[in-house]
């Protein structure tokens, strides 16, 4: 078993040292041509910077360069569009030769500039130019593939034909194979390459996420969020208003902290039961909890799936978060409150009149939702507590927000699997959303390719088209369309779509600063508060009650959440207007 174990080990160590150099030799834009197969002569040195239309970068583009008309050398792009070349021409040709630069990638237009050699500076035998050239986009074949193929994959998800994962897996797959198969055939079909579908995948958005589930995991066997419950119901005292508002105020900073799907994970059996025992509906109880756990995550950088997403792909810190979206997330927790009152006040006013004996159910609760594990609580809250402070303070050491949450569940995993507190297989196999995990990946890659191929530029310059350049129109579409199409899609993949729109909107129009981001932020947010399936917190939530013989339709949760979720756009509306967090 050894032997074979080394053999494998061998063989690996074979392939890596094979693969190295072949990884390195992908890289770089190193020259298709050599020096022209001159050894002596005049060095021409020549850099710049392939830009797009909106002044992005433009990676892997083919640059080739002509002396007279005669190609003498070619290389290609790096990642920040950058190209530099160094060939040899024959000695005392510069000053009376005609140079040009040629810039060319699929889905772009051809772009040329020429110049005289008499207009290069000269140091010695070495002359020297920089030359910046703009492509402009060209929707061709594979603009309209990967259109298609995102449109069909994006229809699988929201529609539920098959589970997303699959479709996104799916979805990135057909773009990877067209490329490399009817793309090779025919350069006019290839949408991008491996290496830029693998720069697509936002790692630090992946590790958060993995970090967060296991702390979470590790802490849901504490039992510590059922003895919130039974904590919140006692502070109650058989009132039932009283109680939801004290669950939603839970479940919100719950929310903002830890992953608001597993907060109505661990929350909806407890409320069930504690609804059944007061004669209540429990969808009375869980509707306001789903809204508020929406509502709770969308105050910090980790409380919802869009926000992460954001402040990685913006570079906003934890507390850029905290700063601008807290203050207006309490307002609207407010305005739930009173919503609640408006909605269930009858329904909580009977049921409250049901309950019989206050302190008996207590003290059933007491005993039933007890902390199970002290010593691991302490540990785990302490671990929290130094991850909620580098959460915190990250942008002064600048580290990514993923390191703090990977070192945080790094710590506790070891102290609960060395103190035998928890199962490490089950851990990982059971509290790790993998399928979570790689729908991220495979929708990163998706929207890499679209962003490839142009389809994000071109909706991009609609809305810049639409709202004319103007900061309040350009706010509020944004806005109200992340609202809107988050309530009906998975505000997910809508917000991946929208990241790179939004970064070039805050580039060109005047004031806008981090103001985009937030109405992003809310809207895709707040939005997934619209339907039963806006939010994967919703869809959870309503199929725990389901099962437990508890059903609500597409429309009836429509007809009470729908107005809600309008009301706290409307908020955020005039919020952004007035105060426009920076």
């Amino acid at each position: 078993m050894r032997r074979q174990k080394s053999l494998w080990l061998i063989v690996l160590t074979i392939l890596m040292a094979f693969a190295a150099p072949m990884a390195f030799a992908g890289h770089g834009g190193g020259p298709a041509h050599g020096d022209s197969g001159l050894k002596e002569g005049d060095t021409i040195n020549i850099s710049g910077l392939i830009y797009d239309s909106h002044k992005e970068p433009i990676s892997e583009c083919t640059v080739k360069f002509f002396e007279n008309g005669q190609e003498v050398y070619e290389t290609e792009t790096a990642h920040n569009g950058k190209y530099v070349a160094r060939f040899v021409v024959e000695k005392g040709s510069v000053p009376n030769a005609i140079f040009t630069v040629e810039a060319s990638k699929n889905s772009f237009t051809t772009g040329k500039i020429e110049f005289k050699g008499s207009e290069i500076a000269q140091m010695g035998d070495n002359f020297y130019i920089s030359e910046d050239i703009t492509l402009q986009r060209f929707l061709g074949p594979a603009f309209w593939i990967s259109t298609i193929v995102f449109i069909l994959a994006y229809a699988l998800i929201t529609f539920e034909l098959l589970h997303r994962t699959i479709a996104a897996m799916l979805g990135a797959a057909a773009m990877m194979v067209l490329s490399y198969t009817v793309g090779v055939l025919n350069p006019e079909y290839h949408i991008f390459s491996y290496e830029r579908a693998i720069s697509a995948i936002d790692m630090n958005v992946i590790f958060l996420l993995m970090g967060m589930m296991i702390i979470v995991g590790i802490l849901k066997e504490t039992g510590v969020f059922q003895w919130c419950a039974y904590v919140s119901y006692k502070a109650a005292k058989g009132r039932i208003f009283l109680l939801a508002v004290i669950l939603m105020t839970f479940t919100a900073v719950a929310s903002a902290f830890l992953d608001n799907v597993t907060t109505m994970l661990l929350l909806t059996g407890v409320a069930i039961e504690i609804s059944l025992s007061c004669s209540l509906n429990p969808l009375y109880l869980l509707i306001p909890l789903v809204l508020a756990s929406n509502v709770g995550g969308t105050a910090t950088l980790i409380g919802d799936p869009p926000n992460i997403m954001i402040g990685s792909y913006a570079g906003l810190t934890f507390m850029h978060f905290v700063v601008a979206l807290t203050a207006i997330c309490i307002v609207t927790m407010i305005a739930l409150f009173l919503y609640s009152k408006l909605v269930w006040g009858k329904a909580y006013a009977t049921a409250q009149a049901t309950v019989k004996n206050v302190d008996q159910f207590t003290a059933e609760l007491k005993e039933k939702y007890k902390i199970k594990d002290a010593q691991l609580l302490t540990y785990g809250m302490m671990v929290l507590a130094v991850v909620v402070a580098l959460f915190l303070s990250h942008g002064y050491w600048h580290m990514e927000v993923s390191i703090a949450a990977l070192t945080g569940a790094a710590a506790l995993f070891t102290i609960a699997v060395l103190t035998h507190k928890v199962d490490m297989i089950h851990l990982i196999e059971k509290d790790i959303e993998w399928p979570t995990l790689m729908f991220f990946i495979f929708l990163f890659i998706l929207v890499g390719a679209v962003e490839e191929a142009g389809l994000l530029a071109v909706i991009a310059d609609w809305i810049l088209d639409v709202s004319g350049g103007d900061y309040l129109m350009s706010m509020t579409l944004i806005l109200w369309v992340a609202a809107i199409m988050s309530a009906f899609v998975d505000n997910i993949p809508f917000t991946a779509t929208m990241l790179p729109i939004v970064a070039y909107l805050t580039k060109v129009i005047p004031g806008a600063e981090n103001t985009l981001w937030w109405a992003l932020a809310l809207g895709a947010c707040f939005g997934g508060n619209g339907t039963m399936i806006g939010a994967s917190a919703n869809v959870v939530t309503m199929g725990i009650a389901e099962s437990k013989g508890y059903k609500i339709t597409f429309g009836a949760f429509l007809k009470v959440a729908f107005p809600f979720m309008i009301l706290s756009i409307i908020i955020c509306q005039i919020w952004l207007m007035v105060f426009k967090p920076a």
